[in-house]
């Protein structure tokens, strides 16, 4: 078999139920291959006895185990080149730049927006995660033993995908004896090219058995959810109703359900947004938050500065960087790079010398004169020794003569990065 086409591997270590079971479905999904480990020497042996392509690392409140794990890691050869992805609670940006020296690539902040997650395990183990785009926003809360369920948009299927553990992580967690559940999607319409979809609804709202089929209620004014449940015998006892009134009372009791009380559990429910207090769980991707942030970059541990007057160069550093899961900015110029330092930071740049107006020795020496100057690789055609001199008693932490391969850059990079932290 060509090497190209062997499946890749992943290994999950420390994982909660729900996010284990939910990245192992996805990406089983795609051909990968997912390996489960918890606690410090079972991960570790997996790491070293599979050597995967990649290590995702859940943590929940303490880092303790896991930074024995990632030191026993970086101590051995072959594990060492493991690119490794931390999912946890959020950080201070320096304490997660010094995750880098233990080869991770990303960390995300919980709760963690899937589609970027997946967009960037693709990047990294280079294979192709389909998505679904279609636009949804899918909500899950509880009041008591009934959990509703708010579809709004469209049915995206990685979502109902993920509801599966959502709504068994509720029931787990808050205890629900008996849980009932109330579907609510009446604002979409829906056709026969929807039933695809429509059916992985139904399987995913059917799926946990602590609900029996007569205590799922869906809510929608189209009529083709009545049709589909119909027919298909195995939804038998799943009831579309039309109002939230009649699904509460079907489930409830319509003494406990008419007038006003409808309408408390509906604000309450429907509009809360304090957690603990409603079991609320938001179902969106990062792609719809609309709120700034980048889709791209979510996660990402470094930005670095790519400086050089060559669109081909910016072009190959750009994509190399991007690969391991690295932000990059690329610039056409010194003088633009000089401008963007004015009003951001980077992590580290890699600076051509010879270029139009603003020299890369222009740009050291203006690095200079800051309290905390950017480390500089010089990646530039120019080998004579006076000027390789001049680079590095201007501070360049680095000097490349061109060409070299993306990976000889990145190793530089992370070498400098590991002896700054």
């Amino acid at each position: 078999m060509d090497a190209n086409a062997r499946k890749k591997q992943v290994l999950i270590i420390n994982a909660a139920p729900m996010f284990r079971e939910f990245v192992k479905e996805k990406l089983s999904s795609e051909n990968v291959i997912v390996e489960m480990a918890d606690g410090r020497l079972d991960s570790f042996s997996k790491m070293i006895r599979i050597i995967p392509d990649l290590v995702i690392i859940d943590v929940e409140d303490s880092f303790e185990e896991i930074m024995d794990l990632l030191e026993r890691k970086m101590s051995d050869p072959n594990a060492k080149r493991i690119p490794v992805i931390i999912s946890g609670p959020e950080m201070e940006r320096a304490q997660i730049s010094s995750l880098v020296q233990y080869g991770v690539v990303k960390y995300f902040s919980k709760p963690i927006k899937f589609d970027v997650f997946f967009e960037a395990i693709g990047k990294i183990i280079r294979v192709n995660l389909s998505m679904d785009t279609t636009p949804c926003v899918l909500e899950i809360h509880h009041n008591g033993n009934v959990v509703f369920v708010e579809i709004a948009q469209g049915l995206n299927r990685e979502k109902i995908s993920l509801l599966k553990y959502k709504i068994k992580e509720m029931i787990d967690n808050y205890k629900i004896r008996e849980p009932k559940l109330i579907v609510m999607m009446t604002n979409l319409q829906l056709s026969f090219v929807d039933g695809i979809n429509v059916e992985l609804l139904l399987d995913t709202v059917t799926a946990d058995e602590r609900i029996q089929k007569r205590n799922i209620k869906i809510l929608s004014l189209d009529n083709y959810m009545s049709e589909f449940i119909d027919g298909h015998v195995e939804y038998v006892g799943v009831r579309v109703l039309k109002d939230l009134t009649s699904a509460l009372g079907s489930i409830v009791g319509s003494a406990q359900a008419n007038g006003d009380a409808a309408e408390i559990i509906a604000d309450s429910i429907l509009t809360g947004d304090d957690d603990d207090a409603t079991g609320s769980v938001d179902i969106r991707f990062g792609a719809e938050l609309g709120d700034g942030e980048s889709k791209s970059t979510e996660g990402n541990l470094l930005n670095i500065a790519i400086v050089d007057d060559d669109e081909v160069v910016r072009k190959i550093l750009t994509q190399a960087f991007q690969s391991v899961g690295i932000a990059t900015e690329a610039f056409e110029s010194g003088a633009k790079f000089a401008q963007a330092l004015l009003i951001r930071t980077f992590d580290l740049a890699v600076l051509d010398i010879f270029m139009q107006g603003v020299s890369g020795f222009d740009i050291l020496n203006q690095l200079r004169s800051k309290e905390k100057p950017v480390p500089v690789i010089v990646y530039s055609q120019a080998v004579q020794r006076e000027y390789v001199i001049q680079a590095l008693s201007l501070g360049a932490k680095g000097y490349l003569a061109k060409p070299q391969k993306p990976e000889v850059i990145i190793k530089k990079a992370m070498e400098i990065l590991h002896d700054r932290i």
